[in-house]
Parts: structure tokens; sequence; C-alpha cells
């Protein structure tokens, strides 16, 4: 079992967050570890917001003033095999816990229950789905080119039917 420290700053007023969807959070980001064979202690810190929050991160980190689902902020750099470059770099890694700080992750709750409406499933499936995607970016994944989104939707998709998270 992986060890996980994960820190949740709730930045929202509209979606009630609750110690079940932490549960999944922490389930799904143990499983994709588990599938990228990720063998380190890791530190994620997790922040809900709303959508116009997400909409002015958007813009100010990625200059697109729309409202988006989910924003990856990685601490660490992959080779295009997805092995880290620089496995100690001193910014990454906290020795006083003995972990690696892989990043950060801003999700929109409401713009997730709005997407799950959308697709017809639960919202907790939106929120596992996004937290998969997420961490997938963390670990140095990217859907810019076709063949990298069909790897990516391959494990997403994986990693929710294995925690039982399906449409």
């Amino acid at each position: 079992m992986h060890k996980i420290d994960l820190t949740i700053e709730n930045a929202q007023s509209i979606i009630v967050f609750n110690r079940n969807l932490e549960i999944i959070i922490k389930d799904i980001i143990a499983e994709v570890l588990s599938l990228e064979n990720f063998e380190y202690a890791v530190e994620v810190s997790m922040t809900f917001v709303d959508n116009d929050r997400i909409r002015k991160i958007n813009c100010e980190h990625r200059k697109k003033d729309t409202v988006t689902d989910v924003l990856s902020f990685p601490m660490l750099e992959f080779d295009e095999s997805h092995s880290m470059i620089d496995e100690y770099n001193n910014c990454d890694y906290n020795y006083d816990e003995d972990e690696l700080m892989l990043g950060d992750i801003v999700l929109s709750l409401e713009k997730a229950k709005e997407q799950a409406e959308t697709y017809g499933h639960s919202f907790e499936r939106e929120v596992g789905f996004l937290t998969a995607h997420s961490m997938l970016h963390l670990l140095g994944y990217d859907h810019i080119i076709e063949s990298e989104t069909k790897i990516m939707r391959e494990k997403e998709e994986k990693i929710l039917e294995k925690l039982e998270l399906t449409r």
C-alpha cells in the first residue's frame, strides 16, 4: 500500500464535500500509483473550487478565460517513458517526511457535478475520473496528441473499473 499524504482544501461552498468523496479520491490516487508501479511515498495537494475560481486560475496559468473541470500543477519532470528525470531534486523531495511532492490539483466540484449530470453518471464517478486524470498529469502524461489521449483514457477507465466507479 502506498503512503499518500493528501492535503485537501475545500475553497468553495456550492457543493457539499464529505468523507466518502475523500475516501474515493485517496483510493483513486493509490490505484493510479499502483498501476504506474510508482514505489515512492507521495504528497499531493488538492483544492476544491467553484467554476468562477477555476476560470480565474485557468486564465492566469494557461491564458484560457474559460471554466474547466480540473487543473494539474506537477512538481516533478518525467521523460517520454514516464520515468522521473531527477527523482531527488531538492524542490520535489520532502526529506522530513520521506516522500515525493507530486504536485497540486485544483478541481471544480461545481463543474464535476454539471458534467456528471450531462454524462448521466454519478458525481462520485466524475470526481474519480477527474482525480485519475489529474494524477496521470502529475506523473508526466498528457493528451496533446491523439495517441497520448488514447493511453490516458485507457488508464483512466481501468482505474475507475477497478474501483467500480462505472457509468
